[in-house]
């Protein structure tokens, strides 16, 4: 199929058709399907449309022009806000309720003001070993449906919302990239999010993983492409343009904890410029987590710091890209086929949540769900 990729094997066997089945359900012929997976023959309208229908995906997701990226096609509905709801900026999140004939729009508190989901609580004060003892709150309570991820990218809980549809549970705990990568090395977590990138190859994640783990013990798979940047008040009040602008006495950060990816570019790209730490007015201030980084900004408590787009479009806020790189999933080979995984991994190439994830903005969702390593 010149000029055109096709993803359409891949999908197929992620939706666990058959080629006979599929061929079957579209109304085509096996040879058919196989001649469209090797690029021999192009499907018309109809049959293309059929496809996407069956197995839950976009055309785009089957059959793309290459370095294309579609945005997503959504609908634009009239909506009255929820009185108090503050000062909005286009690219901020709501979520909807229809209350009566009114279609309602609240934005969600990107700041837990409620107590977070829990099973138990501790009853024994933890050991030095990390032992203890809890109570938990439902007695037939069983817990293996669930997948625990470390990681620090705020979008894994639209995740987590699409995979509740298959019956698992994600169980989020906020690590940095180093540390996600370090519980995944102790064994303690079925999943390690990271977005660490190799400064010698450009490469993300590939090249550390390949040094911390035994080769061909642990799977990458694809999260998304996000962009990072420089997240400044709205407005951009200080008229701050580049990092370098980060060592004006006039200007403060906040920044994020050792082993942490946004830690590492700011760290390279003052490297680079030949800027001192010690000359940046906020260096050893510190944000755990794209979001709370974000916060600090909203606040006034600095003028900017290093975060994704999506973290910005949170709050409202300016954002200065400075590079795209890959978020990726690390998983242990011997968890794969954990039901809870399989669940997760399918839930990536569908439509509904790639469609939401890309909504955030910032979020290139193409390869999500394709193997890395």
């Amino acid at each position: 199929m010149t000029g055109i990729e096709n993803n359409l094997a891949v999908i197929r066997q992620k939706r666990g058709f058959s080629a006979a089945r599929l061929a079957e359900l579209v109304d085509v012929s096996r040879q058919t399907i196989y001649a469209m997976e090797a690029g021999s023959y192009v499907p018309n309208t109809a049959v293309a449309l059929k496809l996407a229908r069956v197995l839950e995906a976009t055309v785009e997701d089957l059959f793309t022009l290459p370095g294309e990226f579609v945005e997503p096609d959504l609908r634009v509905e009239p909506v009255t806000l929820l009185p108090g709801s503050g000062t909005l900026q286009a690219g901020m999140p709501v979520q909807l309720c229809q209350v009566d004939k009114r279609l309602m729009a609240s934005p969600p508190s990107p700041v837990p003001w409620y107590f977070p989901a829990s099973d138990a609580v501790v009853t024994v004060n933890p050991a030095a070993a990390g032992k203890t003892k809890v109570q938990v709150f439902h007695a037939d309570a069983q817990f293996g449906n669930r997948v625990l991820i470390a990681g620090c990218d705020p979008g894994i809980s639209v995740l987590a919302r699409h995979v509740q549809a298959a019956g698992v549970e994600l169980v989020l705990a906020h690590r940095n990239s180093s540390q996600a990568l370090a519980l995944l090395k102790e064994g303690v977590v079925h999943v390690a999010g990271t977005h660490l990138r190799d400064e010698e190859s450009g490469e993300s994640n590939i090249p550390e993983i390949g040094r911390l783990f035994p080769k061909n013990s642990v799977a990458v798979i694809s999260f998304a492409i996000w962009e990072e940047g420089i997240v400044t008040a709205s407005g951009n009040p200080k008229s701050i343009k580049e990092i370098a602008d980060f060592a004006r006495a006039d200007v403060s950060i906040v920044n994020r904890e050792l082993g942490a990816g946004t830690r590492h570019l700011l760290d390279s790209r003052l490297k680079a410029l030949k800027i001192k730490a010690a000359r940046i007015r906020g260096y050893d201030r510190i944000a755990q987590g794209h979001l709370p980084a974000a916060w600090q900004v909203r606040s006034g408590a600095v003028d900017c710091c290093i975060a994704t787009r999506a973290a910005a479009r949170v709050f409202g806020l300016g954002f200065i890209p400075l590079l795209s790189e890959r978020y990726d999933l690390a998983i242990r080979r011997q968890h794969l086929d954990l039901p809870g995984v399989q669940a997760l991994l399918d839930t990536l190439g569908r439509t509904s949540f790639r469609r939401e994830l890309e909504g955030l903005g910032g979020y290139d969702t193409r390869a999500a769900g394709q193997r890395m390593l």
